[in-house]
């Protein structure tokens, strides 16, 4: 009984803490998988660029490659992503010597200037991407991590040393084992006590 009660709390959480398009990614839509090497130079609506370049098993940033990526799958539409924007722009501030955050924008078209008015409007000012090629980098990251569940927003990765990390399960309390991702508004404390744990591993 006690396992049912919490598997529908999880539900209820899941509801109010994240932003569903209602699909699988099996039915997603046919991309062209990016080829080892090829690069994609993202523009930030907060200015700026970046290339990011397809590794063997992931993504690097070009130049930036020694720094962990996490790459944040977002809708200017979403409440909780509005809502965690402040704690990732500190997030990110607090890190940025050896962290690169870049949010892409999903399940939706915009002008890149309701982008730039999502960010002055909820603080987001970090690395913000309206870029068309955001969905297929989408694409490339649901499959390279084999994820087949339905895509809700927030959605984020980290990657280091051209590999996705072990992540917190934050919505698994029970559990000890990691996942690939943060699905949903996951609180930034999570998020840096994984970006401590992995900064740790790689001087090992």
């Amino acid at each position: 009984m006690k396992k049912i009660i919490y598997v529908i709390l999880v539900g209820i959480g899941l509801f109010l803490n994240a932003c569903s398009n209602q699909t699988t990614i099996e039915n997603d839509f046919a991309f062209e998988e990016f080829k080892t090497g090829e690069e994609i130079v993202l523009q930030s609506v907060n200015g700026g660029e970046k290339t990011l370049v397809r590794t063997e098993n992931g993504f690097v940033i070009k130049g930036e490659e020694e720094k962990i990526l996490m790459l944040d799958f977002f809708g200017t539409f979403c409440t909780p992503c509005q809502e965690e924007a402040p704690s990732l722009t500190n997030l990110w501030q607090k890190n940025s010597s050896n962290f690169i955050l870049i949010g892409l924008s999903h399940f939706e078209d915009v002008s890149d200037q309701a982008v730039k008015d999502f960010a002055i409007a909820y603080g987001a000012y970090y690395f913000l991407s309206n870029s068309k090629e955001n969905d297929r980098i989408i694409a490339q990251i649901l499959k390279d991590i084999d994820y087949k569940n339905m895509e809700q927003l927030p959605f984020k990765v980290v990657l280091k040393n051209k590999s996705y990390q072990n992540l917190s399960d934050f919505w698994n309390k029970n559990s000890q084992h990691f996942v690939k991702y943060y699905l949903g508004k996951v609180p930034t404390q999570i998020m840096q006590k994984d970006i401590d744990r992995i900064l740790n591993e790689s001087k090992k």
